[in-house]
C-alpha cells in the first residue's frame, strides 16, 4: 500500500508588510499546497484573514485535510468545498466582479489503497526524484511560468521596473489587464482553472497516477514561488531542486529565493516578474509502496 510522509515544510510570506495568501495542510494519506491569488478588488471581503486569497486559501487548507483521506474521490471532495465557499464569500460580499473572485492554485498528493494520485489546478506543483535518479515536474497548466514572464516583461518594459510598491498591480493598466484576465479564469471560455468559489472548477482538475522507480521516491509539492528556482532564475533542475531540499532543508532553498528576489535583481529587470518577492510555500514528501 503506498505510503506518503512528511519531511519538511515551509511557508514564508513574501514580504513582512503583506499577509501570506499561501497556506499547507495535510493528514496521514494526502498532502495539499495552496496559493491564494493576490486580490484585483477595489477592497477586502472576509475580514480577520488579511486578504480574500489568504481567506480561501485556509477555507480550502482546512477542509481538504479533514476530507481528503485515501479513499476520497478529489473531485467530489473540491466541487463540495467550493460550493461552501462560494455560499460563506456571498453571504459576505454581496455580489462582486469576478475580477475580485477569491481562488487558489493547488497542488496535491493523495496515497490511495493502490496508487500514488498527484492532483492539481493552477500554477502549483510538484517536482519529484525518484529512487532510481529519474525526475519529473507535474504542473496542472504546461507553460504557465514560460506565460507570466512573459507578461510580467511585457510590464516591466512599459513601466521600467516591477514598480515603487515592488507589486505590478501598483500600475493602472497592468491592474486592468490583470483583472481582465482573472475574470476569464474558470470560465468555459478561459484556459485557465483554479479553486475557489466556482465549483465547476472541479470537472477541469488535473489528476496523475505517479508511479515510483526504484523503491520509492522523494517529492516537492511547492508554490509558484519556490518553483522560481527552476523556472524563472534556473539555479536547480526538478532533480538537483529535490535533492537540495533533502539535504540542505526547505529553508535554504527560501534564503536563496530571496537573496535573488531582492539582492540580485530586486527590480525584475533581468528576471521579469509581478511581485518583487512571493508568497512561498512547500511540503517535502517521502513516497513508498
Amino acid at each position: 500500500m503506498p505510503k506518503i510522509s512528511i519531511i519538511d515544510t515551509i511557508s514564508d510570506p513574501g514580504k513582512e508588510a503583506r499577509p501570506n495568501e499561501d497556506r499547507l495542510s495535510y493528514n496521514r494519506d494526502a498532502a495539499f499546497v495552496l496559493d491564494g491569488a493576490t486580490g484585483l478588488g477595489d477592497r477586502q471581503h472576509m475580514e480577520g484573514y488579511g486578504s480574500d486569497a489568504a481567506w480561501m486559501a485556509e477555507f480550502a487548507a482546512i477542509r481538504f485535510a479533514e476530507r481528503l483521506d485515501g479513499s476520497a474521490d478529489p473531485k467530489a471532495v473540491l466541487r463540495q468545498v467550493s460550493e461552501e465557499a462560494r455560499d460563506t464569500f456571498t453571504a459576505a460580499a454581496g455580489d462582486q466582479p469576478r475580477y475580485a473572485w477569491p481562488l487558489c492554485s493547488l497542488s496535491a498528493l493523495q496515497a490511495t489503497t493502490s496508487t500514488l494520485r498527484w492532483f492539481g489546478l493552477g500554477d502549483s506543483a510538484m517536482y519529484i526524484l525518484h529512487d532510481n535518479g529519474q525526475s519529473d515536474f507535474l504542473i496542472p497548466i504546461p507553460g504557465a511560468y514560460e506565460w507570466e514572464q512573459h507578461q510580467a516583461a511585457q510590464h516591466i518594459s512599459r513601466v521600467g521596473g516591477i514598480g515603487a510598491a515592488n507589486m505590478a498591480t501598483s500600475d493602472p493598466e497592468t491592474l486592468a489587464n490583470l483583472r481582465e484576465g482573472r475574470a476569464r479564469q474558470n470560465t468555459t471560455g478561459g484556459a485557465t482553472w483554479t479553486f475557489g468559489v466556482v465549483p465547476e472548477a472541479a470537472d477541469h482538475l488535473v489528476m496523475i497516477d505517479v508511479p515510483l522507480y526504484g523503491g520509492g521516491a522523494t517529492a516537492l509539492l511547492c508554490s509558484d514561488g519556490l518553483a522560481d528556482l527552476v523556472a524563472l532564475y534556473k539555479l536547480y533542475n526538478p532533480a538537483t531542486l529535490v535533492q537540495r531540499a533533502a539535504t540542505a532543508g526547505l529553508r535554504s532553498l527560501v534564503t536563496e529565493l530571496r537573496h535573488m528576489e531582492r539582492e540580485v535583481d530586486p527590480d525584475g529587470l533581468q528576471y521579469p516578474r509581478y511581485k518583487q518577492s512571493d508568497d512561498t510555500t512547500a511540503i517535502l514528501l517521502r513516497l513508498e509502496t
